[in-house]
């Protein structure tokens, strides 16, 4: 039986004029549970890179380390069809449940004996794989729990939740592997992704107009090959969804080499140090804060794809600034300015992504969406430490922004998404 079909915990939520989404239990027990299993996420990342480091070389520890991006990139786009075909509530249920039993299992075994690396990298592997079909799922919840209407201050919420959870969680990793080892941060990393389960079964779905559900993957007479085929396609021919895509995929590619890798080599030529490389990240980190603060509050931003697209631009001019500040300070004031325009725009996009997408693709819409970041934007990190070591930091900036800015202009050129409006 499809998730698409009435359940018990189907209840009509009307697709417009819903409560606002923060005043809404359903999506605050919602936001709860993503917070929650965030968190865990954060921990177990910590944890799992200090044992790596504790039980083998610097370069076997990195190996573990990045060896759940893998099946999480590969897998991610039948991540979306699984989504699809059986509700993203029932798989980000099931998914959190078995990163819990995962993790809890391991951090036992850790508890009992040393058994090496093998442990550490079958987890990584289980973790990814499973994340591949959990990040669909999720993108295409809140679309289930609220109004259309509420999809941007959703998003604003889930961005303070993802900045909470970078807050809070890496600390407390750090306490649990003070207080206990690897084996004690596993376990909170477990419990965390634990509190989440019932908070998810609480979650009640609104039902399905029965045009909608009727086209359902799952109730069709399709392979999963056609569903993935099929979703591809609808992506590509969509007016507002593809453009928006290359966007993203330039946007992010422009951008996370310099606020990576980049920042390093930048705090370490102008001799800002470890310290001043983390008041950098701060004031990132704070600006996307204020732009996801921003949406939970106002809740709809009037022109959302001008938006998107236009603040991409001096989005870029900032990024490209940043390699030529005076100082420390002026460089976390450029930071927060980073912040705060490439956070508008990602929570724009992601909210025209679900209000642009018919909901019986939201899954694999969400899918493609993170395989342009996880598979296409890393990409940049090793291509701009090795330009930074040939022409430096300025150039390399520059032509990072440069990428960002046509990020911006691609979707400007597109009608669809000039023309692009979130529900009121």
């Amino acid at each position: 039986m499809s998730e698409a079909t009435t359940s018990a915990t189907d209840v009509p939520v009307p697709a417009l004029g819903s409560a606002p989404a923060h005043r809404d239990p359903n999506v605050l027990r919602w936001v709860a549970a993503y917070t929650a299993s965030m968190l865990g996420d954060t921990v177990f990342y910590l944890a799992l890179s200090w044992a790596a480091v504790q039980n083998g070389t610097p370069a076997q520890a990195g190996i573990v380390t990045a060896v759940s991006a893998v099946p999480r990139a590969l897998l991610m786009l039948g991540g979306g069809v699984v989504a699809d075909r059986f509700g993203p509530r029932r798989v980000v249920i099931g998914s959190d449940a078995v990163r819990c039993a995962t993790v809890l299992a391991v951090a036992a075994v850790l508890f009992a004996t040393d058994p090496g690396l093998w442990l550490l990298a079958l987890l990584a592997v289980v973790f990814g794989t499973v994340d591949a079909v959990f990040m669909p799922a999720v993108g295409a919840l809140p679309a289930r729990i609220t109004g259309t209407d509420q999809l941007a201050r959703v998003q604003g919420m889930r961005g303070l939740a993802v900045r909470f959870a970078a807050i809070v969680g890496a600390p407390l990793g750090g306490l649990g592997v003070a207080v206990g080892g690897a084996a004690a941060a596993f376990a909170c990393a477990g419990l965390l992704i634990a509190v989440s389960v019932p908070l998810l079964v609480s979650v009640r779905m609104r039902a399905r107009p029965a045009d909608d559900a009727a086209a359902t993957p799952a109730e069709r007479d399709t392979t999963a090959w056609l569903d993935l085929v099929g979703g591809l396609r609808y992506v590509r021919r969509h007016r507002v969804l593809g453009p928006l895509m290359v966007a993203i995929a330039l946007g992010d590619l422009g951008f996370v080499g310099p606020l990576n890798v980049g920042l390093t080599l930048l705090a370490d030529e102008r001799g800002w140090g470890a310290s001043g490389m983390g008041w950098v990240l701060a004031g990132f980190g704070t600006g996307a804060g204020v732009a996801a603060l921003l949406l939970t509050v106002r809740g709809r931003v009037p022109r959302a794809g001008c938006v998107a697209a236009g603040s991409l631009v001096p989005g870029a001019v900032a990024i490209a600034a940043l390699a030529h500040a005076p100082g420390l300070p002026a460089a976390v004031g450029i930071a927060v300015t980073v912040g705060l325009l490439t956070g508008l725009s990602g929570a724009m996009c992601g909210a025209l992504l679900q209000t642009q997408s018919e909901p019986a693709y939201l899954g694999r819409v969400t899918a493609v969406g993170g395989i342009v970041s996880l598979g296409v934007a890393p990409l940049s990190m090793p291509l701009s430490a090795a330009a930074v070591g040939v022409w430096g930091t300025g150039p390399v900036f520059a032509v990072s922004a440069a990428v960002c800015a046509l990020g911006g202009v691609v979707a400007l050129a597109a009608p669809g998404v000039r023309r692009a409006e979130l529900p009121g």
